[in-house]
């Protein structure tokens, strides 16, 4: 057995002594969007702190807490904070939890993260249905040896984000009269904002919107056979030609003031799968 299965199996014991179920949905919360953890109804919360081999958040706004639980009547699996590229941490760590939701019967993904708009027809406080990535972190979460019995080597790209999921979360945003964009998410490594040139740059390229997340998750969930939702909310507008000095405490209160939005599509679109 390879040192990564190992390790998952080392972490699921410890979750084991705290539940034994098997939890079909899991979910990503982003900066400022913890929110939706109010919408499970709380069976277990496991510390990042108490598992084997988890990294701990080193971000504020960022819990670090596994919670189980329902939404509707799905089991729900939620991680309260997640890991980021500029935290020092390696793309395999960053993901390590995306593996270990598989092992605990998750096949649907859904992650949400507050990203910088780039499109002018966006606009701060918008919610953002992803339909496609571009990665420029610079590294990826499945470079190394493969682990065969996880994924295959080569995995398929042509549609990271489910179309599937994506029509729901459309139809949902329509049924409670919510307004959502769709667009291009780019990943790039942080954690300084971006120069004006850079926003230019990655506007040309094809991008909507620019973050510093979600991308090495969806990777490895994809590896992984499960499918995945993705939503943003855009906390800042990022104009070139009119771009102003922003605030991270600005930043994460737009993402809160627009999180209940996201909170409802998800919780919405957990309970019609």
């Amino acid at each position: 057995m390879s040192e990564l299965i190992n390790k998952i199996n080392e972490t699921l014991e410890v979750i084991r002594q705290t539940t034994t179920g098997k939890y079909e949905i899991g979910i990503i919360l982003g900066t400022g969007l913890g929110g939706l953890v109010n919408e499970i109804e709380i069976e277990h919360e496991i510390n990042y702190s108490d598992l084997p081999h988890f990294p701990l958040s080193t971000v504020e706004s960022h819990k670090g807490k596994l919670i189980f639980g329902k939404i509707g009547n799905k089991n729900v699996v939620a991680m309260q904070g997640r890991f980021h590229y500029y935290e020092g941490y390696s793309m395999q760590q960053i993901t390590y939890p995306v593996r270990v939701m598989k092992f605990l019967g998750v096949e649907t993904l859904l992650v949400s993260n507050a990203c910088g708009g780039m499109n002018p027809l966006f606009r701060k406080g918008d919610v953002m249905i992803i339909v496609d990535h571009i990665n420029l972190l610079g590294d990826n979460p499945l470079i190394g040896k493969n682990e065969d019995e996880l994924g295959p080597r080569f995995p398929d790209m042509s549609e990271p984000y489910s179309y599937d999921l994506i029509e729901l979360a459309e139809s949902v945003a329509l049924e409670n009269k919510i307004k959502v964009q769709k667009g291009v998410y780019v990943a790039v490594p942080g954690p300084n904002l971006e120069t004006k040139a850079e926003y230019r740059f990655l506007r040309t390229i094809g991008a909507d919107v620019v973050g510093m997340s979600t991308i090495p998750e969806n990777i490895v969930a994809n590896h992984m056979g499960m499918k995945v939702l993705g939503i943003s909310i855009i906390t800042d507008e990022c104009f070139p030609e009119a771009l102003k000095p922003v605030d991270v405490k600005e930043i994460i209160a737009t993402a809160m003031e627009a999180e209940p939005k996201m909170t409802l599509i998800m919780k919405e679109v957990i309970k019609k799968l």
